[in-house]
């Protein structure tokens, strides 16, 4: 079942339906396939896959391309309005596209398959110092923190051409508000949405202006009675410029509305393993952010886990969700990372090799688990959806959580270098965060130390013998 047509977004570009018999009232698993026009259609429920700086973190464009089965991407503005704040024009703003192009696609070197979803703030987002205000939100850009209006998201949203924008919300991210802050951030929030729904699609908006871009509105962490006027709102006034819903714990999913339960979800409610994604699948999750898929690659482990599990799989000790590759014991592993997987580096490298570079610090070992880790998140919810069909589902999650630990292994190796918008500075005179991997080589200094005993093209035997390089044969 999909939107009335005339409850659908002025723009008319996204089209989403469900396919089994869930009702968008129901808190029940559900199927549905997301269609933009020109863009790689997603069977839900499924996943976005998170950038850094406008890449999937430690695979290259090319390989993204022909190795994975990416059809969606999340950008944090945060990254890449460093100048917005100095009255600055970011360069993105200026990247040369089409009317029918999106400038950020273009700036990042895209191509046009994969469904562009720009956020505010990175997932998941760091705490700023500074609070939110009645007009602009706390961000953490790459030169420092800031704070960015609702008319600069909506000028990003208008420059940029995602194809989906999530709207921008009062969040607090250190503590849980108390009851007069929760009033301030739906009251907040009710006009974050208002004003940026009506500049970009409103009746005062021309045709020609009218943003392509489909808007995703925000359900905040609090319970329905805190937010009640919010919801009518968006249920009566704002409905028909939504294309679909942001949310940033499972327990908002009960609080969507009946009119708005046919509207795709979003959730960026960070689970922490595979059972949290399964439950949240089950509570009526479409799409979902997994922060977790990038932190494992960065600690050296590969996702080790099938949706669902074998049928004769022991049930006497929980199998581990993932395998640490620091471990000695792989030094002369030659098994694959995950036993039939079809991923790319399970069909060319094996255990041994990916702990070797792991060892040496090589940059492609964490290429090569990323590309294992996204390929095992893929067959995951694949596997999910297919159980959903067949009816199975929830005998299905209770044979996985009989025969998976119910959290991920500790992390024992040092991951790739720390970003600094990944964990900013707590105070002075910190220790660095990642220890020097290599030493320094002072040539000059060497070279000094050596200088009047360096061989020469005139050097004999006794000489080379001298410095190391052979030894003198006895006539």
């Amino acid at each position: 079942m999909g939107s009335d047509a005339s409850q659908r977004p002025p723009n008319d570009m996204v089209n989403f339906g469900l396919l089994n018999s869930a009702t968008a009232s129901t808190l029940a698993p559900r199927l549905g396939k997301l269609a933009i026009a020109g863009r790689n259609a997603i069977l839900t429920p499924h996943y976005i896959p998170l950038t850094s700086r406008g890449t999937v973190p430690h695979i290259a464009h090319d390989v993204m391309r022909e190795q994975t089965a990416i059809s969606g991407l999340y950008f944090g503005l945060e990254d890449f309005i460093e100048k917005l704040q100095k009255k600055g024009c970011p360069p993105v703003y200026k990247t040369p596209a089409a009317p029918n192009e999106s400038p950020l696609r273009n700036f990042v070197c895209l191509p046009e398959d994969p469904v562009l979803v720009l956020g505010p703030r990175r997932v998941p987002p760091l705490a700023c110092p500074a609070s939110n205000t009645p007009n602009s939100i706390a961000v953490l850009t790459t030169v420092g923190f800031a704070q960015l209006e609702t008319g600069q998201y909506v000028e990003a949203v208008q420059k940029m051409r995602p194809d989906i924008a999530v709207g921008l919300a009062d969040l607090v991210l250190t503590h849980r508000p108390g009851t007069k802050r929760q009033g301030k951030m739906v009251d907040r929030t009710h006009a974050f949405t208002t004003y940026s729904t009506e500049q970009l699609y409103g009746d005062a908006v021309s045709e020609e202006n009218r943003s392509k871009t489909a808007y995703f509105a925000p359900i905040l962490p609090l319970d329905n009675a805190q937010q009640t006027l919010y919801l009518e709102d968006l249920e009566d006034e704002l409905r028909r410029y939504i294309s679909g819903l942001a949310l940033y714990e499972s327990a908002s999913l009960s609080v969507v509305p009946e009119s708005l339960g046919d509207l795709p979800r979003l959730l960026f409610s960070e689970p922490a393993t595979p059972h949290d994604i399964l439950r949240e699948v089950s509570l009526g999750a479409d799409l979902l952010t997994i922060p977790f898929l990038g932190d494992t690659s960065d600690a050296g482990m590969a996702l080790d886990f099938v949706f669902p599990p074998p049928s004769d799989a022991p049930a006497t000790e929980p199998k581990p969700l993932a395998i640490d590759l620091w471990a000695p014991t792989f030094t002369t592993d030659t098994a694959p990372l995950q036993e039939a997987c079809q991923c790319y580096t399970c069909r060319n490298h094996h255990r041994a090799y990916i702990h070797h570079l792991l060892s040496a610090k090589e940059m492609l070992a964490w290429s090569l688990l990323h590309l294992h880790n996204l390929h095992t998140m893929d067959s995951f919810f694949a596997k999910i959806r297919e159980s959903i069909e067949q009816g199975t589902f929830e005998s299905d999650v209770q044979r996985f959580q009989r025969t998976y630990a119910p959290q991920l292994p500790e992390k024992t190796g040092e991951g790739p270098r720390v970003r600094g918008y990944q964990a900013p500075s707590r105070g002075p005179n910190e220790p660095r965060r990642n220890p020097r991997a290599y030493g320094r080589l002072d040539i000059i200094e060497k070279f000094a130390e050596s200088q009047s005993s360096v061989a020469t093209p005139d050097t004999g035997a006794e000489g080379l013998e001298e410095h190391g390089f052979a030894k003198k044969l006895s006539s």
